[in-house]
């Protein structure tokens, strides 16, 4: 099934981390990674962790030279960036073969990490922080 990939062919995958929203298009061809216009490792800064982790559903399946990856990333920072480009990809591979998900799945790269800051409550210096407790 592999030997017959029309070049047309795209596959789609949503990603979401704190205020980070990443569209995958995952599109045959040699491996590159453009995020927002710009090739993946001057947007990501140059760091090797970054480009690791984002990239991780492609290298645990063995794909790293076979899609080439167009996302639009909005939103957070360079960290929630990359956990939603990770879960994009691994979306996305779910849709060019359904048995991807079984491997996707057991490394944990399903999983929306829902964690988001919490809001600041009245009263208290931040979220959770007190004033200084005085007894008199």
């Amino acid at each position: 099934m592999s030997s017959i990939i029309n070049k047309n062919t795209q596959y789609l995958g949503t990603g979401r981390r704190k205020k980070s929203i990443a569209r995958v298009r995952l599109i045959p061809g040699s491996g590159k990674l453009i995020i927002n216009g710009l090739p993946g490792e001057s947007y990501l800064q140059f760091s090797p962790n970054y480009l690791r982790v984002s990239c991780a559903p492609l290298s645990l399946l063995g794909l790293e030279k076979e899609y080439d990856i167009h996302v639009k990333a909005e939103g957070g920072g360079l960290t929630g960036q990359t956990d939603a480009i990770k879960l994009g990809i691994a979306r996305a591979l779910c849709a060019v073969n359904p048995e991807n998900r079984i491997t996707l799945k057991s490394e944990g790269l399903l999983t929306r990490d829902s964690r988001v800051k919490e809001r600041k409550k009245y009263g208290l210096r931040k979220a959770r922080k007190a004033p200084q407790y005085s007894k008199r």
